[in-house]
């Protein structure tokens, strides 16, 4: 049974951090791509970051790059998400979810993503 379990969020004021954890389980990590999304509220889902199965490249959505940093270890069957300089508008809930399409790329399209976890929310707010 494939699970995926984001843990790591929490309230942190604006030039804060946090990292964020993906656990997975019921698969094989090494074979998958792995992307961040996030939710806020009364916006759509997008695509924060992502990193690929064969060589770790990796992508990032404009706004966060320079501040977000994603890694693997797949020896600990996890992915990580260091979230840095915090603003009030990477507010939302945070999503990890597993595209089977291996290789040396990554997407940020949601629908290339097949399984996903329940969301850790992450809230920036002086």
């Amino acid at each position: 049974q494939v699970q995926l379990v984001e843990s790591g969020g929490g309230s942190v004021q604006p030039g804060g951090s946090l990292r964020l954890s993906c656990a997975t389980s019921g698969f094989t990590l090494d074979y998958y791509a792995i992307g961040w999304f996030r939710q806020a509220p009364g916006k759509e889902r997008e695509g924060v970051s992502c990193i690929s199965n064969m060589d770790g490249s990796t992508k990032y959505l404009h706004s966060v790059k320079g501040r977000f940093t994603i890694s693997r270890d797949n020896t600990k069957n996890t992915v990580y998400l260091l979230m840095n300089s915090l603003k009030p508008e990477d507010t939302a809930v945070y999503y990890c979810a597993t595209d089977p399409v291996g290789g040396n790329n990554c997407a940020l399209a949601s629908y290339e993503y097949d399984n996903w976890g329940q969301g850790t929310q992450v809230t920036v707010s002086s």
